[in-house]
């Protein structure tokens, strides 16, 4: 009898323990008996294939060769194995010889000859593995108990394994969180190891949390460097440009703009005649210091230009630069403060030291309550960088020698939050308020915007200027503009006067709805809506004559009426109390033409913005105005709005509870007498609403001297019947 260790040789076999488990995990499938772990614990390779193979062919002798054959197969994958070398040890008895069997060929890993029995014989020792490299965890569980995995590899971070298999196949699975699972593996025998590379990883982690922050150190440092310092794109490249210094940071950067020549004089400038007047000493100061300079004058050091927003204050500034021929030196105030404190204070100096270089010079900050306002006031307290700014910009100011010839001039639109100190004789001791253009300014400006413009014959800018009440220079600008926009559009070679008006209804109510769909009845419901508002305005004396009434949905609005407000009330500011009543009552004649139209149970929400201003005005007169007999002249309410912006902020009520509803309801009564008098007055002309619907209703639109028109004559034809010798108006 050949034995194993004198047979053929099969190859290097695996490590001594690998082989071991192999030979257990055989043992046990082949006789069906349990697992005996580390019984070939000291046992070398060769050993343990002759007591297997003894083992088998005494205990299992048909099952022995096919059994061995798999167990060498899975060891040594890369051998040859040839079964006919192999014989039962002496002794052995056995109910089928080796002869009694079909003689098997060469058999080889991957393949064999017709006959042979080798993928039989490994299925018995690899039955019950899953198929694919991908395992369920409940599947491998079983394999590892059933002895069919060689070794497992978790990997660091312990979320999955890769396991071998004792056929040599290898698998991932995903593991939960199972604490026995490490338990389970020992019992079995399985080789447990962690993956390698985990002083790798530790490197990369280590080597990851000292670069992240060098790498944003230096981003963060060249843009800081890129921003602040190359703004000049080169050496040398003009003020505050260049390369830059690690304190370039503080000084003006390219939003501050110096402009030697501004090309704007006073011909430019409109509308504003008063303000030109006032700095007409400034512009002569500067073309001849000497005059003033011989009598012993000091010029104002600093002018503030006061009011609303696109009045030409900016464009006034560089006018005065431009009719004396200096430099202008031009900035937002806004800029001044940035992130770190006491940069704003170092970019003001910075800033007037390169004006009086360049001396005579203007000096324009813009929006200056950015930084001028009240120091130590406001909702959110001080604010270090700002107070540091503003305590600055004083010193520059009182720093200037006499007649330097730097002028600071400075905007704003709310001179009620400027800090004080900037308001006292020394700084800026002179204010020019640049208020709304009054009918002949607005006919200068439109002038202006009309130069480079095609307009046709037909244009006359008087009337525009007239419809125009309440317009700063930009929007008389953005008027002319839009006009031109329109004219363009519908491929006219001139701006007539059409495209002016369609520009104006834009800007005052929105684009026109071209696509909006209305029924006859809605829209038999705006006329009527739009005719009791004009009716009510057209008949209530000393009120706002009627310009054009529309259907033409724009906007939110379903139609408009349009009236021409008083360029005497608008300039002085004055109105009367019968005004604000007349105006309540226009207010509430939509509603109230829908009601005698269609009955109380069809009007809509169309009246829902003529309420709120309703309520808004009868408020205004009880609580601020003193219109109210019976609450007499006192000032409930002190509105804090602002003369240029028309806002107000919300303050708590300074009177009692039992005030606050006698205030109720008089607003209330004030309300209802507004709505007794326009119902009054529709009800006795109800034949000039039926014709202004019905023209409304053929044309969509009707200008104000048609509108006269339909009035005129209905109300001729009143007298002539002897229904109404006169216009009573109730309630005068």
């Amino acid at each position: 009898m050949q034995s194993l260790a004198s047979g053929r040789s099969f190859g290097p076999l695996p490590a001594q323990r690998s082989v071991a488990r192999r030979a257990d995990a055989l043992r046990a499938s082949v006789l069906g008996v349990p697992r005996r772990p580390g019984a070939y614990a000291k046992c070398g390779a060769q050993k343990i294939s002759n007591d297997l193979a003894q083992e088998l062919v005494q205990k299992a002798p048909a099952t022995a060769m096919a059994g061995l054959v798999a167990f060498l197969m899975a060891a040594t994958p890369n051998a040859a194995v040839a079964a006919d070398t192999f014989a039962p040890p002496e002794g052995a008895t056995t109910t089928t010889t080796f002869a009694e069997r079909p003689a098997p060929q060469s058999l080889a890993l991957g393949g064999a000859s017709a006959g042979q029995q080798a993928p039989a014989l490994r299925d018995e020792a690899t039955a019950g593995l899953p198929e694919g490299n991908q395992w369920r965890y409940s599947e491998f569980i079983n394999a590892v108990q059933s002895g069919k995995v060689e070794r497992v590899r978790f990997s660091k971070d312990g979320t999955m394994l890769q396991l071998t298999a004792i056929d040599g196949r290898r698998a991932t699975v995903v593991l939960p969180n199972d604490p026995e699972l490490v338990d389970i593996l020992a019992r079995n025998g399985v080789d447990i190891s962690v993956s390698e590379g985990e002083q790798q990883g530790n490197f990369a982690a280590l080597l990851g949390n000292i670069l992240f922050p060098l790498l944003a150190f230096g981003g963060l440092f060249f843009l800081f460097r890129r921003s602040q310092g190359g703004q000049g794109g080169g050496l040398g490249g003009g003020m505050g440009g260049g390369m830059g210094g690690p304190m370039d940071f503080a000084k003006s950067k390219s939003k501050f703009q110096e402009v030697p020549e501004t090309g704007v004089t006073f011909a430019d400038v409109a509308g504003c005649d008063g303000a030109k007047l006032e700095l007409v000493e400034v512009v002569d100061f500067l073309k001849n210091p000497d005059k003033y300079t011989a009598l012993g004058a000091k010029i104002p050091k600093g002018a503030l230009l006061v009011g609303p927003p696109g009045t030409g204050k900016t464009l006034l500034a560089k006018a005065v630069a431009g009719e004396a021929g200096t430099p202008f030196f031009s900035c937002a105030a806004s800029e001044f403060v940035e992130l770190f404190v006491g940069v704003g204070a170092s970019r003001v100096r910075d800033l007037f030291e390169k004006a009086k270089a360049k001396a005579p010079c203007i000096i324009f900050i813009d929006e200056i309550d950015a930084v001028g306002r009240q120091r130590g006031s406001g909702m959110g307290g001080g604010n270090d960088e700002r107070e540091q700014t503003i305590n600055q910009l004083l010193t520059e100011m009182d720093g200037f020698e006499g007649n330097t010839g730097v002028i600071v001039l400075a905007a704003t639109n709310r001179p009620d939050v400027l800090d004080q100190a900037l308001l006292r004789p020394g700084r800026f001791d002179r204010q020019v308020t640049v208020d709304r253009p009054d009918v002949q300014g607005r006919v200068s400006i439109l002038k202006v915007h009309g130069r480079g413009k095609v307009l046709s014959k037909d244009v006359d800018l008087e009337k525009v200027a007239r419809r125009t009440p309440g317009f700063t220079g930009a929007d008389l600008q953005n008027l002319m503009n839009e006009a031109a926009i329109l004219a363009a559009r519908r491929g006219l070679q001139e701006i007539s006067k059409d495209e002016i008006a369609d520009a104006l209804e834009r800007i005052i109510a929105g684009p026109e709805k071209k696509g909006a769909v209305m029924s006859d009845k809605k829209k038999k419901l705006v006329a009527y809506h739009e005719a009791g508002h004009a009716l009510v305005g057209a008949l209530m004396p000393d009120y706002d004559p009627v310009t054009k009434i529309s259907i033409v949905p724009r906007g939110a609005a379903g139609g408009l009426t349009f009236f021409a407000p008083s360029e005497e009330r608008l300039e002085s500011g004055l109105y009367s109390r019968t005004y604000f009543e007349n105006q309540m009552a226009v207010a509430l004649g939509g509603r109230i033409a829908e009601e005698l139209i269609f009955g109380e149970d069809d009007i809509t929400t169309g009246a829902s913005g003529d309420f709120q201003q309703v309520t808004r005005t009868a408020r205004l007169m009880v609580t601020q105005l003193g219109f109210s007999k019976a609450l007499g002249q006192v000032a409930w309410s002190s509105g804090g709005g602002n003369a240029f912006l028309g806002q107000s902020m919300a303050q708590p009520a300074d009177f009692s509870s039992q005030t606050a509803d006698e205030i109720d309801q008089e607003v209330k009564s004030l309300v209802e007498r507004a709505y007794r008098r326009a119902k009054d007055l529709i009800q006795s002309n109800i034949d000039i609403l039926h014709k202004t619907a019905a023209v409304l209703l053929e044309k969509e639109n009707i200008d104000g001297d048609e509108f006269q028109q339909i009035v005129l004559e209905s109300q001729a034809q009143q007298y002539l019947k002897g229904d109404a010798p006169g216009v009573s108006i109730p309630y005068q």
